[in-house]
């Protein structure tokens, strides 16, 4: 594979992974609009975004397994399709129930790209060079809010909130012809995998007694989370405590992607010196004291709407570091099953996200306190996880490394 080629196939899978993104953040400065429009309140509005997270977390489920089935590229085109249709719906949506149906149905046609982005990687890419894709990968998800939010927001402003799903279903048909002519097929299809449920649940099963995954895949879902309690509460904070415009509302969106950005990058450069589980561990720690500052601050009122952008772009930082190597770590124990833990692991993170997201709505109180808090437990519950999840791991090899002597002495 030349350079070339590499660069056009990360460009092309990053496009694929920025679908949600783009999905969820280029609609967050409509909102007040959306909210006045369909003559409801921003808490329901809210729920749409619930939807989209939990139709998420249940299409990884059903693609993983047709990844697998029928390659990569029958299972994208079918998803894209999908996404198209329900964009144009959402355009046309007349009411708030229309709208959340309709986002839903976006969802499980666009989590494809997710999907089988990191079944790609698996596929195209050896096993050591893994984390350093997924935080190319990152880097290129992680300029999507720059961009999103300000494009959602002028959009908003010159034609309408309905606008900006017609941009997402014009979006959706470029990658379709980039898929189509430049991204290779991956995997070849596997007729030997049945789609009977008794043998999808089989390869779940398959994947999820490896205590490898399970450990990266759970700290990965949970911690990586917190940012949906900061798209879920963010545009109501700054755009209802704050007053701030849906223009200014995208700038600080886009201000804040950049603290996703930079790291990613570092940990390219943290890889050479230390292992995934030392990066995610000291990032975990680092989030901790950073979240206990900011609940604490919001709290007792030591933050204006500076102090509160600052200390959220110190705790964001952090995703972009732990989430590239939660990643490889969870999906580097599979091969022939590599579609379906790659639906697992993103359905946990979808599945966290869209609690997390309707949690912010039912705590909502016209203060940041639901956003703030609710983003510090998924650190602090992320980072038990591992630790318990570690211990595990250790003593699975230990045992394995004890067994191998006995059984050949056996012998």
């Amino acid at each position: 594979m030349t350079r070339r080629q590499h660069f056009v196939i990360i460009l092309i899978l990053g496009a694929l992974s920025t679908i949600s993104p783009f999905s969820i953040d280029m609609y967050l400065p409509g909102f007040p609009a959306i909210a006045k429009d369909l003559h409801t309140s921003i808490s329901q509005v809210q729920l749409s975004l619930t939807a989209y997270l939990v139709g998420i977390s249940v299409g990884q489920l059903l693609y993983g397994p047709l990844l697998d089935r029928f390659g990569r590229k029958l299972p994208l085109y079918a998803g894209l399709m999908v996404y198209f249709i329900a964009s144009i719906g959402c355009a046309f949506s007349s009411s708030i129930e229309m709208l959340i149906a309709m986002r839903l149905l976006q969802a499980l046609g666009g989590c494809v790209g997710l999907v089988a982005a990191q079944a790609l990687v698996r596929d195209l890419f050896p096993v050591g060079e893994i984390a350093q894709v997924f935080s190319l990968l990152t880097l290129v998800v992680a300029v999507s809010p720059m961009i999103a939010p300000t494009v959602g927001g002028y959009a908003t402003v010159a034609f309408g909130w309905h606008s900006i799903f017609v941009i997402l279903a014009i979006i959706t048909l470029l990658m379709l012809v980039g898929v189509y002519f430049v991204l290779p097929n991956g995997k070849a299809p596997d007729a030997s995998l049945s789609l009977r449920p008794k043998a999808v649940m089989g390869s779940f099963y398959t994947v999820l007694k490896q205590p490898q995954f399970l450990t990266y895949a759970l700290v990965g879902g949970i911690a990586t989370s917190a940012p949906f309690a900061y798209l879920a509460g963010s545009s109501d904070v700054f755009m209802n405590i704050y007053h701030v415009s849906a223009q200014e509302y995208g700038w600080i969106f886009a201000f804040l992607a950049i603290a996703l950005i930079g790291p990613t990058q570092l940990n390219r450069f943290l890889l050479r010196r230390f292992s995934n589980e030392q990066i995610i561990f000291a990032t975990l720690i680092y989030q901790t004291v950073v979240g206990l500052l900011l609940v604490l601050g919001t709290w007792a009122g030591w933050y204006g709407q500076y102090g509160l952008i600052g200390m959220l772009f110190l705790f964001l930082g952090g995703q972009g570091i732990t989430n590239p190597n939660a990643s490889a770590l969870s999906l580097a124990p599979f091969s022939r099953h590599a579609g379906s833990a790659a639906a697992l692991m993103g359905s946990f993170r979808m599945g966290f996200g869209s609690l997390v997201s309707a949690s912010v709505s039912l705590l909502h109180n016209n203060t940041a306190i639901p956003m703030v808090g609710i983003m510090t437990a998924c650190i602090i519950l992320g980072l038990v996880i591992l630790l318990i999840g570690e211990r595990v791991i250790r003593h699975q090899a230990k045992s394995a490394d004890l067994d191998g002597p006995m059984a050949e002495a056996l012998l």
